[in-house]
């Protein structure tokens, strides 16, 4: 076992101490610290040996328990869902008075708008369109997509998805929008000329182009070695892989994660991150949602500038890279596409794509209605 096995197994006790004890995610790297100081080179020679022959774990594989705990907590049960959506609905608790309804404080969203560009960013899967058991049948209603037709005319519009950008794209079907795909790694602009700006044409940008051969291998290899798991599908979105356990009996998750897991053991370049009962495969790049929506503004211009104000809405995990970037520029807002509390780095919340279309359409009527009374006071 190498020090890197090593390295990532204290990352994986840390983050277990971390889930179990209540402690912030932020507390991880100073557990890692402390592991790493206790642990001097004749304990970690301990340890190596220990994790080789099994015996740090005689009742089964840690890692693939932390990832069981992990895959359950990112997919809780109805009764757990119950609890904490009485939690979110309830106005009065901590979690709301912190990530309010964005329905409800859309007066105030716009008044922090007030002279700025507003641009918006907007998940697909559990965004725009309903999680659905078969994520190729996750369509959009003919509603939302007039919706979006609709504010693209107003504002820039961009979709900033986990999928590959050509599947994202066939679901959406508008040309006026901006479309990032493969959770940002696959970028494109608009090509309909009227929305197209002078220089941005076909905006483009695939920071993992290189990966392509390796994400194809591996997706090759998944779906043979989970073939033995019913109801796992791996879904290729181009420059990462979707492994989805939405329709996996609970009881088969853990084959399911040591099929994934001694795959990737072969491919160090490739890194692990969870969704809504997905596991997703990326290369392990600086590159994510909230890379992506940098570039895009900076793409449109609004790079250093204190006049644009973003919103993005998303409902996963990935999506909080995007609200972090958003909290640190200390611009826009990020909204939570959520009906259970969790922990999040979005100032505002709704709970489901239907709230989603709602919230988009009162932009798109605040706007028509402003633009209206500008008309009106330019006579």
């Amino acid at each position: 076992m190498t020090n890197r096995n090593v390295n990532n197994t204290l990352m994986e006790l840390a983050m277990s101490i971390s889930n179990r004890s209540a402690l912030p995610r932020a507390a991880v790297p100073g557990l890692m610290a402390l592991f790493g100081g206790v642990l001097g080179p004749p304990q970690k020679k301990l340890l190596r040996k220990t994790l080789e022959d099994g015996s740090v774990n005689k009742g089964g594989n840690k890692v693939i328990n932390t990832w069981i705990d992990s895959m359950r907590a990112s997919s809780p049960t109805r009764s757990a869902k119950s609890t904490q959506n009485n939690q979110n609905q309830d106005p009065t608790s901590p979690w709301t008075l912190y990530h309010p309804s964005a329905l409800s404080m859309f007066d105030h969203i716009v008044c922090e708008s007030k002279g700025k560009q507003i641009v918006t960013f907007l998940d697909y899967d559990g965004t725009l369109s309903p999680i659905v058991a078969d994520p190729d049948k996750a369509y959009m209603s003919k509603k939302m997509r007039a919706t979006l037709k609709d504010l693209a005319r107003h504002f820039p519009t961009a979709i900033v998805s986990g999928r590959c950008l050509d599947k994202v794209y066939n679901f959406v079907r508008l040309a006026e929008l901006y479309y990032a795909g493969s959770h940002g790694m696959d970028i494109k602009g608009p090509t309909n000329k009227r929305s197209t700006k002078k220089g941005n044409e076909q905006v483009l940008f695939q920071p993992a182009s290189e990966f392509l051969p390796m994400i194809n291998e591996v997706y090759n290899i998944l779906v043979e070695k989970t073939k033995s798991v019913p109801g796992a599908k791996v879904e290729n979105n181009k420059f990462c892989l979707s492994v989805h356990f939405r329709c996996v009996d609970e009881k088969n998750w853990a084959s399911l994660g040591e099929q994934v897991s001694l795959v990737l053991n072969e491919y160090p370049k490739l890194k692990l991150t969870q969704g809504r009962k997905v596991l997703e495969i990326r290369p392990a790049i600086k590159w994510d949602k909230g890379k992506a929506l940098e570039f895009l503004l900076e793409s449109l211009g609004y790079a250093n500038s204190d006049n644009v104000f973003p919103i993005f809405i998303g409902d996963d995990r990935t999506d909080e890279d995007a609200f972090k970037v958003l909290r640190r520029r200390g611009q826009g807002i990020g909204i939570l596409v959520s009906k259970i509390t969790k922990e999040t780095d979005a100032s505002y919340t709704l709970q489901d794509p239907t709230e989603v279309g709602q919230f988009l359409r009162h932009m798109v009527e605040w706007k028509r209605t402003s633009s209206q009374y500008q008309k009106l006071d330019s006579r």
